[in-house]
């Protein structure tokens, strides 16, 4: 009767949009990997791109299966628990893991790697669910917000290494969710100014961001109504954001590896290497440009056939949307992905615990950064720093990862966690 009750009470609109996505992500990997195919194949072959995928979309379900399974109390009560065994495979990595085209990301059991990075979203996300459904936690306090940070900074400090910008950059996200339960608004304004300055700094020279902060600094100061209360604080930003400036050019330099700076200086326009660096993204938007209204027809993309976008199969799948669906096929993917965002959100309204909420926003978060970043990057208006897009992209951690996250919550959403 229980598991009866908790598949009646499943959000099957959720479900049915994850079961599409993952459809249509298998169908545009099987076009995309056509191009490096001699002669005929079965689209089940598993020497295949396509054919592994399959694999992982029918290990799916069983994994869905376990986590419908599980008592939806375990996720909160084993969290910690179970973010400390992400955090141990994530630096066991650095000792047993695997090194693929210079990253450090995966352990190789025979032929078959698994990346615990994928998983490590969810853990984290539990973990700070459970923080923040404390009921001692309040966020303006100092102290708990340092304590947030550092459940969120952990795993950023393990993934950073590999190195893998990409995963860590996912983790941004749930500085957001920390601001929806509390957490003060100066902190994510900083860190917005902080990617403003840090970008102008690349195009503009420093004395000219400078004498625009200085000019914003007074316009605020002949606003405001606290002119002498104001005055010493505002000194202080002013100098921070003069050394910050300052030292962008360092840090670009520096820190940055070559691939990165030759990314970032070909968004910006500062250099033009269609040969090079910016190849996979200029071959991508030559892709979904070339689809036009309504695409090309399904397997019958020239670019995508011809094998001109590299990695067409992971991180730029959605060319393959763009050349053979069109505009009108890649809004239809669009309004999907949002739908599925809109209805996670829902749902995480609704909950009346806060563990189970916290844990809605941070599914919704993770799955709506992926997709933008993604999508940003194969229109070359984000540098290509490897992020997939979920349910869509080849691969086997990914997909696993992707389901767990979501499936946690709608177990949770099923089963009433809200009336415990």
């Amino acid at each position: 009767m229980k598991n009866q009750s908790v598949a009646n009470n499943l959000d099957w609109l959720s479900i049915v949009i994850y079961i599409i996505l993952v459809i249509l992500g298998w169908l545009n990997i099987y076009s995309s990997s056509l191009s490096s195919i001699e002669g005929e194949s079965s689209i089940f072959d598993v020497t295949q791109i396509y054919g592994k995928q399959f694999l992982f979309i029918l290990f799916t379900i069983p994994l869905i299966f376990s986590v419908m399974a599980i008592d939806a109390k375990f996720f909160e009560k084993y969290s910690i628990i179970i973010f400390a065994i992400s955090l141990l495979s994530l630096a066991g990595l650095f000792i047993f893991g695997k090194t693929i085209a210079g990253q450090r990301c995966w352990y190789a059991i025979g032929s078959f790697t698994l990346q615990p990075s994928e998983f490590a979203k969810t853990a984290t996300a539990l973990a700070l669910a459970k923080y923040l459904s404390d009921v001692q936690v309040n966020l303006k306090d100092f102290n708990r917000q340092v304590q947030a940070m550092i459940i969120i900074f952990l795993p950023i400090l393990l993934i950073l290494p590999q190195p893998d910008p990409g995963s860590a950059l996912i983790y941004s996200i749930f500085f957001v969710v920390l601001y929806r339960e509390g957490f003060p608004a100066w902190y994510l304004w900083t860190g917005f100014i902080a990617i403003l300055l840090f970008i102008l700094a690349l195009i503009l020279k420093p004395y000219v961001i400078i004498l625009i902060a200085l000019f914003v600094i007074l316009f605020i100061h002949i606003r405001s109504k606290m002119i002498d209360r104001n005055w010493i604080l505002s000194t202080i930003i002013f100098v921070l954001i003069s050394g910050f400036v300052f030292s962008v050019d360092y840090v670009f330099d520096n820190v940055f590896k070559q691939h990165h700076r030759d990314r970032f200086n070909i968004l910006l326009g500062k250099e033009v290497d269609m040969k090079g660096v910016g190849y996979n993204t200029n071959q991508s938007e030559i892709a979904i440009g070339s689809g036009g209204w309504f695409g090309k027809g399904y397997l019958e993309g020239t670019q995508t056939k011809g094998g001109f976008v590299p990695e067409q199969h992971t991180d730029y799948i959605f060319t393959t949307v763009g050349e053979e669906w069109g505009f009108l096929g890649s809004i239809f993917i669009v309004a999907l992905f949002l739908i599925l965002f809109g209805r996670i959100l829902y749902l995480a309204e609704r909950q009346k615990t806060k563990f189970s909420r916290v844990y809605g926003y941070c599914v919704a978060g993770i799955l709506f950064i992926h997709f933008f970043v993604n999508i940003s990057m194969v229109v070359g208006i984000f540098p290509t720093i490897g992020v997939p897009l979920p349910f869509f992209s080849y691969g086997g951690s990914g997909l696993w990862g992707f389901t767990i996250l979501l499936f946690i919550f709608l177990k949770m959403d099923a089963n009433k966690v809200n009336e415990w």
